[in-house]
């Protein structure tokens, strides 16, 4: 059976969904997008992921292309329809279709795409055995906390640390990392404090963030926020990152470093059980 896409308010087969010449998210990047997580047929912290599509689309000034509750049902129809239990669901939302013109015209209305993607997320070699992550410049525009569809600058440093025999990686500026290319970073300090960079127009304010932050302070460990400088990761006992297709995903490499004995730590193992346990009752952490 097709996959079916929902695109501007119907549903149809994949190879029937059309997109506009003249969208201007196509066109012009000008659009915001959201990516939900499921597992075991459970939607992962989707209120915060709606939360966030809403944000980004009024930091941009696009309508909402229908109210939050009515996406939310969209949701789980495009999950069924695609008998999809393990996966991601992909959601964008461009400024609408007029002629090219980098200035909109006022009242557009509002493109909407959504598709499913089937993959496993947990119980991976990823998730199990950790991953290596480069260090470039962040090579982005100066307000990354809106999840905008303009990832090119992303798109070219993961083309990097794949050509320079990574799996992932970490950008930084002014001598402190920012985040993944498509993920929040995390360093675990010798003495077990967890610590993430601050929320701010630098970095995207990660969902899966949010909840492994609030999940950790409610199991008593230490969270601190604060920025990473690079001449401490050699030092750090343990790292991870987390994304809604990551989950929490352990590193074991960042640039040049080993990160503590080379496996995932405890703290990290931990946190992985923790969320994935959370999700899978479907319990908010937040």
């Amino acid at each position: 059976m097709a996959r079916q896409i929902f695109l501007n308010g119907t549903f149809v087969a994949e190879h029937e969904a059309r997109v506009p010449v003249m969208d201007r998210g196509l066109l012009l990047g000008d659009a915001i997008y959201e990516v939900t997580a499921m597992l075991d047929g459970r939607m992962i912290d989707n209120d915060l992921h709606l939360a966030r599509l809403q944000r980004s689309l009024s930091e941009v000034e696009i309508a909402m292309p229908m109210p939050l509750d009515q996406i939310a049902k969209m949701q789980v129809e495009l999950v069924r329809r695609n008998a999809m239990t393990d996966g991601t669901i992909y959601m964008q939302v461009s400024r609408g279709v007029e002629e090219r013109n980098f200035l909109p015209s006022a009242g557009l209305k509002p493109g909407f795409l959504a598709f499913t993607q089937p993959r496993k997320l947990d119980e991976n070699p990823a998730q199990k055995h950790g991953v290596q992550v480069a260090l470039y410049p962040d090579p982005r525009w100066d307000r990354r906390d809106i999840k905008t569809v303009m990832l090119l600058g992303q798109v070219r440093v993961k083309q990097q640390a794949r050509l320079d025999g990574f799996d992932d990686v970490w950008m930084f500026e002014d001598g402190c990392v920012t985040e993944g290319a498509s993920s929040s970073a995390f360093i675990v300090t010798q003495d077990g404090t967890i610590v993430t960079r601050p929320n701010s127009t630098a970095i995207l304010p990660g969902c899966t963030r949010q909840s492994v932050m609030a999940l950790a302070t409610a199991h008593g460990m230490r969270v601190e926020e604060r920025k990473i400088a690079l001449d401490e990761i050699s030092g750090v006992a343990e790292a991870f990152l987390t994304s809604a297709s990551s989950l929490v995903q352990p590193v074991v490499r960042v640039g040049q470093d080993r990160i503590g004995d080379g496996v995932p730590g405890p703290v990290t193992q931990r946190l992985q059980q923790l969320y994935l346990d959370a999700a899978r009752r479907g319990e908010s952490v937040t």
